[in-house]
């Protein structure tokens, strides 16, 4: 697949100048199942991926992000070169880390008036705001250098430093795209190996996602997405690639499902188990990478880029979501918390459970129609003076 668009956050018209709507529609996707997998105790998070198989949301996310970063900034560096693509990178690094400060004290401030509200702590254990109220002087020292996250935060900061990283990966790949991704590949490999990865706060603890591991799947995702995917392509036409990928799904969903299903549970011989677990989602575990890939390679094979139902009036929720992705997935922790809020103090019924899991998706549908119409108006508008 070789799509043009933009990086996913600023939106564009479905369709339009070629744009592989796939990548839109997979991202709105993932940023539904990760609100949805942020509610504890919701039974509508079982639909999501994460409960069939090794991989979940966020390896979707982060290639994605990977493979739109490369396509658009590569367009940019043949452009305007090395200095003013990295600069514009960087710029956009510095937006994500603005909003993830401006996430942090609007989500703190939510989690802190619950507590009071309610008067139970419980609430900041759960969350991870104990250090905030305990010390936010020194709290609020540690956001700014990315080392304190609450609870459901570990993406964004994930997504700060892969991008902030990204220039001297980008023009690499322009250059030398497989020595590059193979280079990336060596430092996933040492990092499972040795696992060394960034502090965090407080100081016992370290990234939930470790980058020195998961800038492999976004490299891989820029290596794609300047023209690796087409390479792969036969891969993607072979069927026995398609039947392994298919044969390594099934297995991984019998582990997964062995997990919670008590007729199940010895299905995995402890032999086995001793060296396939854990299977870390911090350092990005080789079967969660094979999962994804099994996956990517079955997906890609059964929709391709120019299906029509890809410009359908029903999948264009998910994929306006996945076109401003920053602003949705920061409305979806405010929301998921919320969810778990009422669940805990109002009622925790079903009817409940699928009301406000409906409602968050509703709303953040809504958010990202709201910005795709203003983004549309300040076009128009762009166009008229121009004229």
């Amino acid at each position: 697949m070789r799509p043009a668009g933009s990086t996913g956050d600023a939106p564009s018209p479905a369709g339009a100048s070629g744009r592989d709507l796939r990548l839109d529609l997979f991202r709105g996707l993932a940023l539904w199942f990760i609100f949805l997998n942020h509610i504890p105790n919701n039974v509508v998070n079982w639909i999501t991926n994460r409960n069939f198989g090794f991989s979940d949301a966020t390896e979707i996310f982060v290639f994605i992000s990977g493979y739109t970063a490369a396509m658009v900034y590569g367009r940019e560096l043949d452009r305007s070169g090395v200095m003013v693509t990295s600069a514009r990178i960087l710029r956009r690094a510095w937006q994500l880390y603005v909003a993830f400060i401006f996430l942090f004290v609007i989500y703190l401030a939510e989690i802190s008036y619950v507590v009071g509200s309610v008067s139970n702590p419980l609430y900041a254990e759960e969350m991870g705001a104990l250090q905030f109220l305990a010390e936010p002087n020194v709290a609020l020292v540690e956001a700014l250098l990315l080392k304190f996250r609450p609870a459901n935060m570990d993406v964004l900061p994930l997504y700060i430093v892969l991008l902030g990283s990204f220039p001297p990966i980008l023009w690499a790949l322009k250059r030398k795209a497989d020595l590059t991704l193979f280079a990336s590949f060596l430092l996933w490999l040492a990092t499972t190996h040795w696992g060394f990865n960034l502090p965090a706060y407080p100081d016992d603890r370290m990234w939930f996602f470790n980058p020195f591991a998961w800038q492999f799947l976004f490299t891989f995702g820029g290596w794609c997405g300047l023209g690796g995917s087409d390479r792969l392509g036969f891969l993607v036409q072979s069927r026995a690639v398609v039947a392994a990928a298919v044969a390594y799904l099934l297995v991984s969903l019998l582990v997964v499902v062995s997990w919670w299903w008590h007729p199940l549970e010895g299905l995995v011989p402890e032999a086995v188990g001793a060296i396939i677990y854990p299977i870390s989602k911090t350092d990005l575990s080789p079967l969660r990478l094979l999962h994804f890939l099994a996956l990517a390679v079955v997906v890609v094979r059964l929709i391709p880029v120019d299906l029509p139902a890809l410009r359908s009036a029903w999948l264009r929720p998910m994929i306006m979501c996945g076109q401003h992705s920053l602003e949705v997935f920061c409305f979806g922790v405010f929301l998921s918390f919320a969810a778990h809020f009422v669940l805990n103090e109002l009622t925790g019924t079903l009817p409940m459970q699928f009301a406000l899991s409906g409602l968050g998706i509703v709303l953040m549908i809504s958010l990202s129609a709201l910005l795709s119409w203003y983004g549309r108006v300040e076009r128009e508008i762009a166009a008229r003076k121009y004229r």
